[in-house]
């Protein structure tokens, strides 16, 4: 749970950060401060909101698996790594 919370944290956030960074990689640190008190964090919020509400409708949207349907995790078998999938559930196929 925290996990989910701290990456919707670091959406919002993440535009700040990178106009954070752009300043302090083209002014330097001494004129950084002004820039950054004058930095319009009213539209860097909108965009981590935005960002923030994109991310999670993607994320909604796509489905991974239908009912009866299992996730079979990645294994190592044979000295080879056998990607994950989607797995089948043997009594719904019908067949």
């Amino acid at each position: 749970m925290i996990r989910v919370v701290i990456e919707n944290i670091l959406l919002l956030l993440l535009p700040t950060l990178f106009y954070v960074a752009y300043i302090f990689l083209t002014v330097g640190s001494k004129g950084a401060k002004q820039k950054i008190n004058d930095a319009p964090f009213m539209w860097l919020f909108v965009a981590g909101v935005v960002l923030a509400i994109a991310v999670l409708a993607i994320f909604g949207s796509t489905s991974g698996g239908r009912p009866g349907e299992a996730y079979q995790p990645p294994v190592f078998e044979g000295g080879k790594i056998v990607p994950g999938h989607i797995k089948r559930d043997e009594q719904s196929s019908g067949g």
